[in-house]
């Protein structure tokens, strides 16, 4: 079967689609054993990120996937037509190895998209839903990704999330070590916020998290304090700048708490960068008039300074890329004949072993030896040629021609 890829990004659909089609990391593995259940979906793997949504998988065709897809998420048939893109695969290839290295992201080069990918590989190992094909396709995809990285300046320079996050808010504030940070959530990319902002220094830093021992486990290496969610509503007012980004499928910060916030903040302006997908924050909380609240979309209109620099790596990225997709290529097509190579071998093996069945008969009989290899070999001979030979008999003109150039090619005949 071949392998596709279907998907929707940062590029083809706004942050209210992509939310209603992230999967939430507890539900992943049911998603992918569930996928499996569909007909002629023999491997899959999903990729879900605050910027994308991808199913690779081998399969028949992209069209039931596409429906399961919508099916899983309780949308309406055909709300993904206009936002999904379907990559057969000779593009399945080049794309998976332009997203592990940061080509294809709202960020030029970021790194965090390389770290959900391999986390998305070990969801489906566990799920049972990784098989050769896609394993060798994500272990060639990283080890592209680490060339590009290596031999390119596609990485180089701060422009990351989290330092547009801190762009924004010096937007904002003058000075960001007068102001008392929260961070919702412990993951990798509230964790890259939390350096960035503590290298600004600021008053305090926060970490509120579902469960305090691993928001403690953060807050511990800053020398921040660490609450849970269930304070947020009691202590929401004590923070001037608030970076969220949890796997929650449900607003934690809604427009109602945040109004009481600022009533008892006296309108003192709340900072707000909402990195979560489904969005962590209720869009309405937008029309508060001292609420400034970005989402990751809004990031991408401030992600500006150092982006040249990456850019002129681009062309480098590439050209490594297409050379390493060339070489994936062709082992797809070589395991394509493998079901011919096999019946071949299996075809000369029988004869090999009817005429060993033979040829020890005769000994047995206490035929002289020479004579038994000779037959033998003439026996195989004759074996293995015949079908070949009664092809070329059985046609004629151009075809003939084109078989004999053929079967000269083959045993490689002058």
């Amino acid at each position: 079967m071949p392998l596709y890829a279907i998907g929707l990004n940062h590029i083809t659909a706004p942050l209210k689609v992509r939310e209603r089609f992230a999967f939430q990391i507890d539900t992943l593995g049911a998603a992918l054993r569930d996928l499996l259940g569909q007909p002629k979906v023999k491997e899959a793997a999903i990729l879900s990120t605050c910027n994308r949504t991808e199913v690779y998988f081998n399969g028949a065709s992209t069209e039931p996937v596409v429906q399961w897809l919508e099916a899983f998420h309780r949308e309406p048939k055909v709300s993904l037509s206009q936002y999904v893109y379907t990559l057969p695969q000779e593009k399945a290839v080049p794309h998976a190895f332009r997203v592990a290295s940061g080509l294809d992201s709202m960020v030029l080069g970021e790194p965090q998209i390389l770290g959900q990918m391999k986390q998305a590989v070990k969801t489906a190992e566990a799920a049972g839903s990784l098989g050769l094909v896609l394993n060798r396709l994500f272990q060639r995809t990283f080890a592209v990704a680490k060339d590009v990285r290596t031999h390119t300046d596609i990485g180089s320079a701060s422009i990351s999330m989290a330092a547009a996050a801190i762009k924004l808010a010096e937007r904002i504030f003058p000075s960001i070590a007068e102001q008392r940070v929260l961070l919702i959530g412990a993951g990798e990319m509230i964790d890259l916020c939390a350096t960035h902002f503590a290298a600004r220094q600021p008053r305090s830093i926060t970490v509120a998290n579902r469960t305090l021992e691993r928001g403690a486990a953060l807050a511990s290496r800053m020398q921040a304090d660490a609450i849970t969610l269930h304070e947020l509503p009691e202590r929401l007012p004590q923070f001037d700048i608030i970076v969220t980004s949890t796997a929650s499928s449900l607003p934690i910060l809604g427009k109602g708490m945040l109004e009481r916030a600022i009533k008892t903040r006296r309108h003192a302006p709340v900072f707000i960068v909402d990195l979560a997908v489904p969005r962590d924050v209720e869009p309405e909380a937008a029309e508060l008039d001292d609420v400034f609240l970005y989402s990751v979309d809004d990031l991408a209109q401030v992600v500006s300074a150092n982006i040249d620099v990456r850019r002129s790596a681009v062309a480098q990225a590439e050209a490594i890329i297409d050379t390493q997709v060339g070489q994936f290529m062709h082992w797809m097509q070589v395991r394509e004949h493998v079901p011919l190579i096999r019946a071949l071998r299996g075809r000369a093996d029988a004869a090999r072993r009817e005429e060993l069945e033979r040829a020890l008969r005769l000994l047995a009989r206490g035929e002289e030896p020479a004579k038994v290899l000779e037959s033998l070999s003439q026996g195989l001979v004759n074996k293995l040629m015949h079908a070949p030979t009664q092809a070329l008999n059985e046609t004629a003109g151009e075809e003939q021609r084109a078989l004999a150039e053929t079967l000269a090619r083959l045993f490689r005949l002058q």
